[in-house]
Formats: structure tokens, sequence, C-alpha cells
């Protein structure tokens, strides 16, 4: 079950198709889906997870904990509406896309999917690209 949560004034809209496409995600990568919570916050809030639980002092779009058990996902996504918006201005993209961006590379990770090395970061870029196609909004 995949749930959408708020810590700042922010509603993501179409929540249902946002649930469909991660759903299809996740079984396009032959995984199951079990319980994964996306947490929308603002950057205090996520900077404070990355001090108390990670040790790094800096500000970033997304801090996902992952707690899949086999293939079946589970996992906290935390993600700084504040960062995406920012990040959207710095790499000339709407705010949508680079949110589904980073919607999608927090359970890319749950995946087995790194971005540590480059060669890693070039194939999670590849499969954000991939899945971000897989959305659709029904007007």
């Amino acid at each position: 079950m995949i749930s959408f949560n708020y810590e700042i004034d922010f509603q993501l809209d179409f929540e249902s198709q946002y649930t469909q496409w991660i759903s299809a995600v996740i079984s396009s990568e032959q995984k199951k889906e079990g319980e994964i919570n996306y947490i929308f916050c603002d950057d205090d809030y996520l900077l404070e997870i990355n001090q108390q639980y990670l040790n790094h002092d800096t500000l970033t779009d997304i801090i996902s904990f992952d707690y899949s058990i086999g293939n079946e996902l589970h996992g906290d996504i935390f993600i700084s509406v504040e960062r995406v918006r920012e990040n959207a201005v710095d790499f000339e993209v709407s705010f949508e896309d680079e949110l589904r961006r980073v919607l999608v590379h927090g359970v890319l990770h749950y995946c087995g999917y790194k971005d540590k090395s480059e060669a890693d970061e070039l194939v999670m870029r590849q499969k954000e690209e991939e899945k971000m196609q897989l959305f659709h909004v029904k007007h």
C-alpha cells in the first residue's frame, strides 16, 4: 500500500494516479508492493532527519529508509518540497517533472539501484527517465 503524508501545507494532486504509477513501476521491476509511505516536508524537517539518522549536515531533496523484505518493498520516503522546487528551477524542468523524478528515485533504491558511483548514478538516471514515461494523468 502506498500512502502520502503531509508535514507541510502541500497536497499532491491526482494521488490515485501517482499510486497507480508507483505500483506499475514496482511491478515493472518484478517486485511486490508492501507498505511505502511518502512524507512531504520542508528543508528544516528533512535536515533534522539527515542530521539525526545519517549524521549528514546538508540539505537534500529525498531521504529513503528501506525496510524491504526480499522482493516485497517497504519503506519511508521523505521529500523536501522546498528542495524539489529549487532543483526544478536549477535543472530547468517543471516542478511536477522534478517531483516525479524524486518520487520514483526512492522506489528505485528499494529495487536495488544505487547512485553513489558515477556508473551507478548513470543507471539510476536512465531508470528514472524510463519509469517517468509510465506516468499518465487521466483528467
